[in-house]
C-alpha cells in the first residue's frame, strides 16, 4: 500500500524536537518578553537569545540544505515543523523559516547567479540579515501582477527604477529586497514585461514612506516610494522579462507555508474552544454538553482535518515535482477560511471573555482576516480553481485531476 499518512521516524523526531523545543524555550521567553515595559526590545532581545538557542539544539533553518547551513527538510516535513513553531507567536522567526525571508530564501537558491547567493542567500540564511518582497502596488490589483507600474529602463550598465508599492512585509530592517519592476514595453505575452531585481535598501531612492496601519495595529507591511533608484545590471534576478514566472514560482510554495503556519493558529483555537466548552458552566450543564456547542465543535474537527489533509496533500505534490498549482490554490482559500471561522467559533464559545484581549483570540482573529486575501483574494483563487476544473473536463471529459488527481 504506498499511501501513507505518518512520517518518518527521522522526521518524527524532528517534529517533537521542535515541539519540545518551542514549550521549554520559546513560550517561556515570550511570556517573559510580554510582561516587559520596553515591548519592542523584548521582543528583539528574545527571537536573538532563542535563535542562539535553536542552533545548539539542531532545529536552526529547516527548509534550506545543508550546505546552506539548513537541515534539508521539504515540504512535507516542513508542514509538520511549521505547524509545530507557529503554535507560538515567535517560533518561525527562532527557527529562520518566517515570511516573507523563507520564501527568498527558496527563491535566491534557485534564481540567484553563486555570487548573489553569497552575498545575498548566505547571511540570510546564517540570520544576520532579512529581506523583503516588493511587489505589489497601490495604484493596481495586486492579484494581477501584469500590471506593475513600477518601471526600469537600462542605462549603461545600470538599471534605473522608479515606482510605488505598499503593504511590503517585513521593509523596516530588511538589508536588500527582491523587487519585481516592468522592463519591457510590448512583451509578446503580458506576463513577460516584468524582471526581477536584488535592491539593497540603503541605496539612494529607495524611502519608507510609513509601516501601514492595519485593523490589527503596526505590523511592518510598509509602503515604499522608489525614486530613480539606480541598481547595477547585475543584481537582476533570473533573466529580463522573467519577473512574473519568479513571482509565482516564489509564490506557490509560499501560500503552503502561510497555510501550513495558519493550521497551528487553527488548531490552537480549537483546543480553547473545547477548553472552554468542558470548564463553562451554565443553564444546567457544562456548555460541552450543549447541542450548540458540539455542532460549533464538530465543525471546526472536520475543517482542520480537512484543512490538515489538504496541506500534506499539496506539500507531497510539490515535493515530488507534479503540478501543484491547483492543490495549493485549493489549499489556500481553505485554510485561510478554517483559520478565520474556527477562531470566531471559538470567540462565541468563549462570550464576552472571547472578545476581550484577556485570551489570544481576538488578536487572532484580527490577524486572520488578512490571509483571505493576503498572496491571492480568496476570489481570485476559487477563479482559478474553476478555470482548472473547466479545462480538465474539456481535456478529459472528468474533472478529476483538477480534484488532486488522486486515486480514488
Amino acid at each position: 500500500m504506498a499511501i501513507d499518512f505518518t512520517f518518518s521516524p527521522e522526521i518524527e523526531q524532528v517534529r517533537l524536537k521542535v515541539r519540545q523545543f518551542m514549550d521549554d524555550e520559546v513560550r517561556p521567553a515570550e511570556e517573559k518578553a510580554a510582561a516587559s515595559e520596553d515591548d519592542r526590545g523584548a521582543w528583539l532581545t528574545a527571537i536573538i537569545d532563542l535563535r542562539k538557542a535553536a542552533k545548539e539544539c539542531g532545529v536552526w533553518l529547516p527548509q534550506m540544505p545543508a550546505e546552506w547551513g539548513g537541515m534539508g527538510l521539504g515540504p512535507t516535513a516542513m508542514a509538520a515543523v511549521s505547524a509545530e513553531a507557529a503554535r507560538t507567536r515567535i517560533g518561525p522567526f527562532v527557527l529562520n523559516c518566517q515570511a516573507p525571508d523563507e520564501g527568498n530564501m527558496h527563491t535566491l537558491l534557485h534564481w540567484a547567479t553563486d555570487a548573489q547567493k553569497e552575498k545575498y542567500l548566505r547571511p540570510l540564511c546564517d540570520g544576520v540579515t532579512r529581506s523583503c518582497f516588493a511587489m505589489t502596488e497601490p495604484e493596481v490589483a495586486g492579484s494581477d501582477p501584469t500590471l506593475i507600474q513600477t518601471r526600469a529602463y537600462q542605462d549603461g550598465d545600470e538599471w534605473v527604477v522608479n515606482g510605488h508599492k505598499w503593504f511590503i512585509s517585513g521593509a523596516q530592517g530588511a538589508k536588500f529586497a527582491i523587487l519585481i519592476a516592468r522592463t519591457e514595453d510590448d512583451p509578446d505575452l503580458p506576463q513577460a514585461a516584468n524582471s526581477a531585481f536584488i535592491v539593497e535598501t540603503d541605496w539612494p531612492g529607495w524611502e519608507i514612506v510609513r509601516d501601514i496601519e492595519t485593523m490589527s495595529g503596526s505590523h511592518n507591511h510598509c509602503e515604499i516610494r522608489i525614486t530613480d533608484l539606480r541598481v547595477p545590471a547585475d543584481s537582476m534576478l533570473g533573466g529580463r522579462g522573467q519577473g512574473h514566472l519568479l513571482g509565482q514560482a516564489r509564490l506557490g510554495p509560499a501560500r503552503l507555508a502561510h497555510c501550513m503556519r495558519w493550521i497551528a493558529q487553527a488548531e490552537t483555537a480549537l483546543d480553547m474552544m473545547v477548553d472552554r466548552a468542558l470548564n463553562r458552566f451554565a443553564h444546567g450543564s457544562i456548555l460541552a454538553e450543549k447541542q450548540g456547542i458540539q455542532w460549533m465543535i464538530a465543525d471546526s474537527t472536520m475543517e482542520l482535518y480537512q484543512a490538515k489533509l489538504m496541506v500534506i496533500h499539496a506539500a507531497y505534490r510539490i515535493e515530488n515535482d507534479l503540478p501543484f498549482k491547483t492543490e495549493v490554490s485549493m489549499a489556500k482559500h481553505f485554510v485561510a477560511n478554517t483559520l478565520w471561522r474556527v477562531i470566531d467559533r471559538a470567540i462565541q464559545v468563549h462570550g464576552a471573555l472571547g472578545y476581550s484581549e484577556d485570551t489570544p483570540l481576538a488578536g487572532m482573529l484580527k490577524q486572520a482576516r488578512w490571509s483571505r486575501f493576503a498572496d491571492g483574494a480568496d476570489e481570485v483563487h476559487q477563479m482559478t480553481i474553476a478555470r482548472n476544473a473547466i479545462s480538465a473536463y474539456k481535456d478529459h471529459g472528468t474533472t478529476r485531476v483538477a480534484t488532486g488527481d488522486l486515486p480514488l
